[in-house]
């Protein structure tokens, strides 16, 4: 199992936060909610998954901190909308 560590706005896999092999990252809109806008897996960890992994992360992140998922990242939007165990913490448009 790859471990997925928080870094400054993002999630991330890899030793140095500043050189991940995958990310996701996001800002704080308000009190409420989270704006994910980017997702990125680099070639080595590729076809693992790894991506899911992180979206899946960034939904427990946003449940712990009780707050809402805005999904700009398009890899992102589309994994929260076709899971529904997910939905609880997209926001509404």
């Amino acid at each position: 199992m790859t471990a997925i560590n928080k870094g400054d706005g993002k999630l991330f896999v890899g030793e140095n936060e500043s050189s991940p092999l995958a990310e996701i990252t996001f800002k704080e809109k308000d009190e409420q909610a989270l704006i994910v806008d980017h997702t990125y897996v680099s070639d080595e960890l590729r076809g693992q998954g790894m991506a899911g992994k992180l979206v899946a992360e960034m939904v427990e992140f946003a449940r712990s901190e009780g707050k809402k998922i805005i999904a700009e990242c398009s890899y992102a939007k589309n994994k929260i909308e076709k899971t529904p165990e997910y939905h609880d913490v997209l926001a509404k448009s």
